[in-house]
């Protein structure tokens, strides 16, 4: 019970005006025991009457005596030796009167601790006490509610229980450290609300949670109380077996998708909606069947955080604690990810800290003032985007985010985060002009706080959650970005070779009879391989706003853009570092991508297509039997050249190795449309060289040029192997042989 501060007409207008720091001094009851009087405080605005409702038979109800007509009501009780519980009875002009439990006669549970470690960045578990929780106090139900906003002058919760009226349930600021605390008795889950904040100049505005778990369908922008630990997971096979696993020797290729546009349904009758949105459980049927049948170990989804706008995919974040409601309860994508783990399939969220979105609901001007935010618009506004940047350098920012990440990873069993626009954080010039952008201290370009921080997340979130993997988004030659912290290094455990991605895009879009002159860029990656733990994105931004699908890069008529794409997947399963492949790239999806519209599957129901998508789930089969192709995927001991100089006909062949060196493979390549009959190049071994795959195979929709399953060597020297081999090369092809000892 708070202090008593004997009624005084300031106090009762600090109440009315929404101006106290703590209501607890002035509302709810107060006991005075040398003079054995109880008073109780309230305040129900627009109220016609109050009557206090005490819990025992000894005492009557009472009629509370109106002490300002904006609705601060007053009862006094004398000669009473103790506390009493009771009820207040609210009567408005219309309807029934509410019976109500006073929310100013029960403490909240944000300890001084809590505030110690929000404050030094450590609250790595902020989500457990701040927003919104379901709880029982003295064996009454309701809701705790918490947010953290210094520079409000008061804050208050709005919902349909208060009218949302600003200024009733005044929230109490804790020891004065900007967190906001209160609990609203009898209050249940489902319950819509945002919290109102009073600036100390300016007019009271309106903001959704921060540590919502569940938010209104946009465009509504409300927060909805939910509880999400009654959910029963059954992935600890899943689980346990992840904690054991090295992910540098395992393969991983993944499915990237986008779950408003993987498939729609706009006749779902189990989850009618106006856009044709899926439900999480039917997305994880759908997913799921396809993932599996296709070999993906994992599927990564675009963000899943809510947003308000369907157009930024999800990379504009708005209320980073709740995935989206388009499609489903918190307890739906639960399941989404409970089902993938049953069925042996990993998830990567995209996850987003290097900006925010300006929308007035969100975290922009959380209280007033840029509080998440850099407030200099040379550090903190990104123009390109339209959007705020993240105070790295604020501890209670840093603490937002790393216990963000891990909320994914502790809440909803998520494997691994990939990390978005890296780049973006590391340098105060990105995208910046000349006098655009702030230098850090010591007069250079990188910005040495967000640096810290992502060495901090990489850390700790590796300290809680064992196999989980971070993936960076990184475009620039930062070193060390898949290095160890310990070693000076970002801590990532992979990175996106963005420079794979676009040298490779760029030499298959060039006609063939053109890429003799540019077979460096077929080339030029292997030079710096092993320099990072790279993963090798063919992702959603290759494939949108005018750069063509996978397929429409290609050359040629559309029997070459079938056999460039075939060739395409193909190379990149050769070569060293895991996989990403966009959802739509292995159907040869002739169209953009198109965020408001499903994958063109029907295409699956044509010939050239189909067998394109099985030679596809033919080399994810490969990928994950063979242990050549993904035990040493970081390390120059895994991969050998045997032939890249032939420019001229722009073939070139290498071998991938496994760790235990028991097993290797070679692969080769023709990329002009010219068969190449008996190509001699040199192997190691002698033996015979089993044809595994062949790109150019009929039943891929090829022409069938082949090795007839396989060749033997013969003791003929070729450049620095004693033995070798004479292939067939198909026109446009790849081929892999498995070395098997005769």
């Amino acid at each position: 019970m708070a202090t008593f501060r004997k009624y005084t007409k300031d106090n009762c207008a600090k109440i009315v005006n929404f101006e106290n720091i703590n209501p607890f001094d002035i509302l709810g009851p107060h006991y005075i025991p040398e003079k054995k009087e109880y008073f109780i405080n309230c305040y129900y605005p627009n109220s016609s009457e109050v009557t206090i409702i005490p819990g025992v038979e000894s005492r009557k109800p009472q009629k509370m005596k109106l002490i300002h007509e904006a609705g601060f009501y007053q009862a006094v009780y004398k000669e009473v030796k103790d506390t009493f519980d009771y009820k207040f009875s609210v009567k408005y002009d219309e309807g029934y009167p509410l019976e109500l439990h006073d929310p100013y006669s029960f403490g909240t549970d944000m300890t001084d601790f809590d505030l110690f470690l929000l404050g030094e960045g450590n609250y790595f578990k902020s989500y457990e006490k701040h927003g919104s929780k379901l709880k029982t106090k003295n064996g009454i139900k309701g809701v705790e509610f918490a947010v953290w906003a210094p520079n409000a002058q008061s804050v208050s919760v709005l919902g349909n229980f208060n009218r949302w009226t600003p200024g009733s349930y005044p929230m109490h600021n804790k020891n004065g450290s900007g967190v906001w605390t209160l609990f609203i008795p009898e209050l249940r889950e489902g319950e819509v609300y945002k919290y109102a904040l009073k600036p100390w100049q300016g007019d009271i505005f309106y903001k959704s949670d921060p540590y919502a778990f569940k938010m209104e369908m946009r465009p509504k922008t409300g927060s909805v109380v939910t509880d999400i630990d009654r959910y029963e997971w059954n992935d600890k096979g899943w689980m346990d077996k992840r904690a054991q696993s090295d992910f540098q020797k395992n393969p991983i290729s993944v499915f990237e998708l986008h779950c408003g546009s993987f498939k729609r349904d706009y006749y779902n009758t189990e989850f009618p909606n106006d856009w044709g949105f899926l439900n999480y459980r039917q997305l994880a049927k759908e997913v799921v069947e396809y993932v599996k049948r296709m070999g993906y170990t994992h599927v990564e989804l675009l963000p899943v955080m809510e947003h308000p706008l369907d157009q930024s995919w999800g990379y504009q974040v708005s209320n980073y604690f709740a995935p989206t409601s388009r499609h489903g309860s918190p307890e739906d994508f639960m399941y989404f990810v409970d089902y993938c783990h049953q069925n042996g399939i990993g998830v990567i969220l995209d996850w987003v800290p290097a900006h925010f979105p300006s929308d007035e609901h969100g975290l922009a001007n959380f209280d007033s003032s840029q509080l998440y935010a850099y407030k200099s618009p040379k550090k903190g506004y990104h123009m390109d985007w339209g959007t705020y940047v993240f105070d790295y350098g604020r501890n209670e920012v840093r603490g937002f985010l790393i216990s963000n990440a891990l909320f994914w990873l502790d809440k909803y069993h998520i494997d691994g985060l990939r990390v978005d626009a890296v780049a973006s954080m590391l340098y105060l010039d990105y995208s910046r002009k000349d006098g655009e952008w702030e230098p850090n201290i010591y007069g250079g370009r990188e910005n040495l706080e967000a640096i810290d921080f992502i060495k901090k997340l990489n850390v700790i979130v590796h300290e809680y959650h064992k196999g989980i993997v971070m993936i960076a988004e990184e475009s620039t030659a930062f070193p060390g970005v898949t290095l160890p912290v310990y070693l000076g290094g970002l801590g990532f455990d992979m990175k996106w070779n963005m420079g794979w991605m676009n040298d490779i895009l760029t030499y298959f879009s060039k006609d063939p009879v053109y890429r003799k002159f540019h077979h460096n860029l077929i080339t030029f990656s292997l030079w710096y391989a092993f320099s990072e733990n790279f993963v090798l994105p063919v992702s959603h931004d290759e494939v949108v706003h005018g750069k063509r699908s996978l397929f429409e890069k290609m050359p040629g008529d559309a029997w070459q853009k079938f056999a460039n794409t075939r060739l395409f997947f193909a190379f990149m399963f050769g070569h060293p570092g895991k996989k990403l492949n966009f959802m739509g790239n292995d159907i040869a999806q002739y169209n953009e991508w198109n965020c408001d519209a499903s994958v063109d599957w029907f295409l699956l129901e044509h010939d050239f297509h189909k067998k394109l998508n099985l030679m596809v789930s033919d080399l994810n089969r490969i990928y994950k039997d063979n242990k050549a192709l993904h035990s040493v995927d970081f390390k120059n001991n895994g991969f050998e050249w045997i032939d890249f100089s032939d420019a001229e006909n722009s073939i070139i062949a290498f071998m991938r190795k496994s760790e235990d060196g028991k097993q290797f493979m070679i692969f080769t390549f023709n990329f002009t449309p010219v068969v190449r009959e008996q190509y001699i190049f040199g192997v190691p071994f002698e033996g015979y060289y089993r044809e595994v795959f062949n790109s150019d195979a009929l039943e891929y929709g090829g022409s069938g040029v082949g090795n007839s399953g396989g060749v033997h060597s013969a003791p003929e020297q070729r450049y620095n192997h004693g033995n070798s081999i004479r292939v067939n090369l198909p026109p446009l092809g790849a081929n892999i042989f498995l070395y098997e000892t005769e």
